[in-house]
């Protein structure tokens, strides 16, 4: 444990605290003999006691709206937390959708190639039956004629 030594309202105490809180402790006590000393301009000599009492309300006051705003920020928080979530949520979901949209596509598109490539192959066929098919009416047109 540490001592140090701090003034308030104008009287210097010896004061004990945590080795290493020391800065610490300075600074709570002079912020609170500042705020002592706002509200002893502010009111006049009320007495010490009342005085601090006065004092320690304000700070708690303070303390309870701080405490306030930060439960309101954290709320704050907590909401946009959850939209984040929902919207995190909303994305894979279309993103799964997507993609099981786009293998169907390529599924079509696959099948959209091996439709035309039969088609072309039953094209050619067709038209190796047609040529075959005309170069023997010309081959018997030619034999017949030859005939006559």
């Amino acid at each position: 444990m540490a001592n140090i030594s701090v003034k308030f309202n104008n009287r210097d105490y010896l004061l004990s605290c945590d080795d290493g809180q020391e800065e610490s402790l300075k600074k709570l006590t002079k912020f609170l003999d500042n705020k002592y000393s706002e509200l002893k301009d502010k009111l006049g000599n009320i007495g010490e006691n009342k005085l601090l009492l006065i004092t320690t309300i304000q700070l708690i006051d303070e303390y309870f709206d701080l405490k306030e705003k930060v439960t309101q920020q954290k709320i704050k928080l907590d909401k946009i937390i959850n939209k984040f979530k929902e919207i995190k949520s909303l994305a894979i979901e279309y993103k799964d959708e997507k993609d099981i949209e786009i293998k169907k596509l390529n599924s079509e598109l696959e099948n959209f190639k091996k439709t035309i490539e039969e088609n072309n192959n039953l094209y050619e066929s067709m038209l190796d039956k047609t040529t075959q098919s005309l170069e023997k009416i010309i081959s018997n047109t030619e034999s017949l004629s030859k005939i006559q």
